[in-house]
């Protein structure tokens, strides 16, 4: 049975520390808590770095770049402690990330590989990708599919989560073995 994102959520917001993330008029809803099988991720909103040339995308991207880094490194012992108690608590590594300006950043986050057999003309999916320089091997070119079809249809995906939530719910309450 899955974790309850809502109590994972509810946990790491009692365990954050008020300064870590810059927050529109306190709504901790910019705080993300993703969670799966494998792996809790913890991204929120750190303040966008003032540039002297706005106009110049490099120099605000590596300003972004140097916010981040500063902000990682600052933010470091605690995130380790709280993961640790995070990762005893529900049984899953705890990876980190910020986003600033529009952009997101991930830290040490885990990638886990994963099994599939597909008929040629899904593997000539994946070649076209490859081919065409999309994407630079199968795998990535199926990493890239799921991220494609996670965007194209997140509200399908949230509303089939919302339905296993229920089956759970009935198959909770139903008789014991």
């Amino acid at each position: 049975m899955p974790i309850d994102n809502t109590e994972v959520r509810s946990w790491f917001l009692k365990h954050l520390p008020d300064d870590w993330y810059q927050l529109t008029e306190g709504d901790d809803s910019e705080i993300q808590v993703l969670v799966d099988r494998d792996e809790i991720v913890v991204i929120g909103p750190i303040p966008s770095p003032e540039t002297a040339n706005d106009a110049d995308e490099d120099a605000v991207e590596a300003a972004r770049d140097e916010a981040v880094k500063a902000w990682r490194q600052e933010t470091r012992d605690g995130r380790m402690e709280i993961a640790s108690t995070a990762q005893g608590k529900f049984g899953k590594h705890v990876s980190w990330g910020a986003s600033t300006g529009g952009d997101r950043f991930l830290f040490t986050h885990i990638s886990v590989p994963t099994m599939t057999r597909l008929k040629i003309t899904e593997r000539r999916v994946l070649d076209t990708l490859v081919d065409s320089g999309v994407a630079s091997s199968r795998s990535e070119a199926l990493a890239w599919c799921v991220r494609y079809a996670g965007r194209r249809e997140e509200q399908w995906l949230n509303d089939l989560r919302d339905a296993f939530k229920s089956v759970a719910s009935v198959r909770d309450k139903g008789p014991a073995a």
